[in-house]
């Protein structure tokens, strides 16, 4: 071996001693595509279950969220901030009952809605880290959403950009090797905030393995060119999106929702309609079902006739 030879032997030994070597571990992406433990695409196709404010309905409304044929729960979770805190104990029933019935689990903490205090994403992070152990070795069925809606102010891009370049690594570094999801700010909507930042967040998990969600409501989807616009702007980063909410209307305001689902088909794009039951008086018209149990509205059959079409199993149960 010449003097070249081992040199280049040493500097190659160092960068395998220093660089963190990740191998793919449960879901991870490849482009703007979400892949499946086994390298399979995934495009989500299911549901938002308020389990943080009707803890007593799980194992009624999971197993009826199952037999429409979704293939994914996404599920509200409490840091003890503004709610009652969902323990560990807790998520591992959640957890269990996703996996009797054949559902990948999103988790998301609900508190640091709307809020633009970092403090409150911390938080959220934070209740991530001490659920580490339960979630450990679940990479292959469950999906960590930090913090729902966190920062409602919009066209500040930067600062919502910040707070998640601040904690995302704290995840990593805590063992939690999930695939991440990242909410928009603005309450969700502001998706321009994907294709202004969303890469400067990406590059900032190191295992490269975070993906963004819009919730589209009346200010990110009144019409059909507004859909298309915000899912191929924030595609267009080379990281995929997925469509974390949305309904038919808002308090009474339109919601272009035919168009979602048409176009998150066309694209491959993933979704999740809010929400099973339970919602409050305003919102009640988002409602899939009228009960825990499968008593559809209107619009859950309109709904969980896409899903019953669209969605895929994982080959991971």
């Amino acid at each position: 071996m010449n003097a070249a030879a081992v040199i280049c032997f040493f500097v190659g030994a160092v960068a395998c001693l220093v660089a963190p070597a990740y191998a793919k571990v449960g879901f991870s992406v490849s482009g703007t595509t979400i892949l499946d433990p086994n390298g399979a695409p995934f495009v989500m196709r299911g549901i938002n279950y308020a389990h943080s404010w009707f803890k007593n309905d799980a194992e009624v409304a999971i197993p009826a969220i199952a037999a429409t044929g979704s293939n994914v729960i996404r599920i509200v979770l409490s840091d003890g901030g503004q709610y009652t805190e969902d323990k560990a104990a807790d998520v591992v029933r959640l957890l269990n009952l996703c996996e009797q019935n054949k559902l990948v689990a999103i988790l998301e903490v609900h508190d640091a809605t709307g809020s633009d205090d970092v403090g409150k994403l911390r938080r959220a992070a934070n209740y991530w880290k001490k659920l580490a152990e339960t979630l450990k070795g679940r990479e292959d069925r469950v999906i960590i959403n930090i913090a729902n809606e966190w920062f409602g102010s919009s066209g500040k891009s930067a600062q919502w950009a910040e707070g998640y370049m601040e904690v995302l690594p704290t995840l990593r570094w805590a063992g939690l090797e999930h695939l991440i999801i990242v909410d928009s700010p603005g309450w969700g909507q502001d998706a321009a905030a994907i294709a202004q930042e969303g890469i400067r967040i990406f590059e900032a998990d190191p295992r490269r393995n975070t993906i963004f969600s819009i919730h589209m409501y009346e200010v990110a989807a009144p019409n059909a060119e507004t859909v298309k616009r915000h899912i191929d702007n924030s595609l267009a980063i080379g990281v995929p999106v997925i469509i974390g909410e949305f309904s038919d209307e808002q308090t009474k305001k339109k919601v272009a929702y035919k168009a979602i689902m048409k176009y998150c088909n066309e694209r491959s794009v993933g979704w999740l309609a809010w929400s099973w039951h339970g919602n409050n008086i305003d919102t009640k018209n988002m409602d899939l079902s009228n009960k825990p149990y499968t008593d559809l509205t209107p619009l859950g059959e309109e709904i969980v006739g896409h899903i019953k079409r669209e969605a895929k199993i994982p080959n991971i149960w």
